[in-house]
């Protein structure tokens, strides 16, 4: 098990392999469909992002309402395919990683390499042992989208897997 903290350096990239288990303590954002269409569009028009993603990883997440006591709810990984579409974009501005979960397509995986970035798998059906990892929660941009919003994660000991390494190495099955 290798702890790895937040923001990621190239070198810290570079010594991760597709299959090494991680704690990941430090900062995040977090982003689903309707954020990453949104801030497509904005890259597609040239206007500025709401949220620096410069050397971000970002959570794909929608997480339920916190009870008393507690940063967040349930806080388990969206199918990563669904961002697909948009993560070349977003990679290019120098997002460094990705947690979510299942396979990413080709053209992902290319700009991965191509920008030395890593996809973490958070464990599907994990969402409450998850959310025990997320010690902060702060909405960063489009609160409208309720739980779809993009949100700061500050998160200790977040367990996930190097699903996609920087070289294009990967343990999920094609």
């Amino acid at each position: 098990m290798k702890k790895i903290n937040l923001p990621l350096t190239d070198d810290v990239i570079n010594e991760l392999k597709a299959g090494d288990s991680v704690l990941i303590t430090g900062s995040m954002i977090t982003g689903r469909d309707a954020a990453h269409k949104r801030l497509y569009e904005l890259i597609e028009k040239g206007e500025e992002l709401p949220v620096n993603i410069k050397g971000e990883v970002i959570y794909y997440v929608g997480p339920a309402p916190a009870k008393p006591g507690h940063a967040v709810g349930p806080a388990g990984p969206t199918s990563s395919y669904r961002m697909d579409k948009y993560t070349p974009a977003l990679l290019d501005r120098g997002l460094k990683g990705m947690i979510g979960k299942g396979a990413r397509n080709q053209e992902v995986i290319d700009s991965m390499i191509k920008n030395n970035v890593v996809y973490f798998a958070a464990i599907g059906g994990a969402a409450a042992l998850i959310s025990k990892s997320i010690k902060k929660v702060e909405v960063l941009a489009y609160e409208d989208l309720g739980t779809e919003a993009i949100y700061r994660f500050e998160v200790e000991d977040f367990p996930a897997i190097v699903a996609i390494d920087s070289h294009g190495n990967s343990v999920l099955a094609k």
